[in-house]
């Protein structure tokens, strides 16, 4: 089991730095194709890079604490498989609740994906932390209206959680297929 948990992790390892390797090969094609773009590209990339360096560290160390101290049980039991429109309603306030950039919120849906979360509550955890933001909320109410502020957070919302249901029985649904296939390939 943990053989193959390494060599999951290997490949997995191996996938990243080739997709590592064509994006820097495709920046640098880009860059020599376009000269005068250089000096923007480098700045745009350098202040991302620090700002990465700055956030990450704080996140691993959110998402030791996160592992250690919340168990498997409790994940299970409020984002699980039966936790129904409770885990729903849970995500969309959990992934609505911080301002952080989105690259934050993968660790954060990795560690709940481990600990039993269901692949639709991390979607609509996912989509809410992108497009459901409480300060955002605020902003929106003072320039455009409530009206449009409350019609576009319900809209958000029902999409955010069919497409999380919609992706999670897509999900299911290639699996079982994977399944049945490895079956009829091992009866032949």
């Amino acid at each position: 089991m943990k053989e193959n948990m390494k060599e999951k992790q290997r490949k997995g390892m191996i996938r990243d730095i080739i997709i590592l390797g064509i994006v820097i090969v495709i920046a640098i094609v880009l860059i020599s194709l376009f000269p005068d773009k250089r000096e923007v590209i480098t700045a745009s990339s350098w202040e991302f890079f620090i700002e990465m360096i700055w956030i990450l560290p704080a996140v691993m160390v959110l998402m030791g604490l996160f592992a250690v101290w919340v168990s498997k049980e409790t994940v299970v039991k409020y984002l699980g498989k039966t936790s129904g429109i409770k885990g729903i309603f849970l995500a969309i306030f959990f992934g609505a609740l911080p301002t952080g950039p989105l690259y934050v919120a993968f660790p954060v849906a990795a560690v709940l994906i481990k600990k039993g979360a269901k692949i639709s509550n991390i979607i609509i955890f996912l989509s809410a932390w992108a497009c459901i933001k409480i300060p955002q909320e605020m902003v929106e109410l003072k320039f455009l209206g409530l009206e449009f502020m409350v019609l576009r957070l319900i809209l958000t919302i029902i999409f955010v959680v069919i497409m999380g249901l919609s992706i999670e029985k897509i999900i299911e649904w290639t699996d079982k297929t994977k399944v049945e296939g490895a079956k009829d390939n091992a009866s032949i």
